[in-house]
């Protein structure tokens, strides 16, 4: 059952974390800057799904792997700790501070270098949670062969 709420959580998390960054990019190639300050908006909100969904994946990931010396787990803990950083330090302040500066209009030169290192920081947890995602499944798979 903890396998599953893991899973469940980490892909939560994954999706929502390729929405927000898919949305952003295409609201930005729209030009409209009411579909910015929307998207930007929107991301705040959907922030209530995505930390708990990290909280969760993240608890049930430790659990799961407690007693674990494998090389896959090894990563996946190392990973789990830069996504959690880069989220909490970059990610987060940069998600408040673009919604702030959007919902006054402001889209000047400073929000423009915050998008460009919110979407830098949001690719890079999208490629390490895809990662740690395949790792799982290929546990998951050597640990149900081992069974059989």
């Amino acid at each position: 059952m903890k396998a599953k709420i893991h899973a469940t959580a980490g892909a939560v998390a994954l999706m929502t974390v390729a929405c927000f960054w898919l949305s952003t990019v295409a609201a930005e190639l729209s030009g409209n800057l009411a579909a910015v300050a929307a998207v930007k908006s929107g991301i705040l909100t959907g922030m209530l799904v995505l930390i708990p969904a990290m909280a969760l994946a993240g608890a049930s990931g430790f659990s799961l792997g407690k007693g674990w010396r494998t090389p896959i787990v090894q990563r996946k803990k190392r990973r789990m700790r830069f996504i959690a950083a880069n989220g909490l330090l970059l990610l987060l302040p940069s998600a408040y501070m673009l919604a702030n500066w959007a919902e006054l209009g402001r889209f000047d030169a400073a929000f423009v270098a915050v998008q460009a290192l919110e979407l830098a920081a949001g690719a890079t947890n999208i490629i390490l949670l895809s990662l740690n995602m395949r790792d799982g499944i290929a546990l998951r798979c050597r640990s149900s062969s081992r069974a059989a």
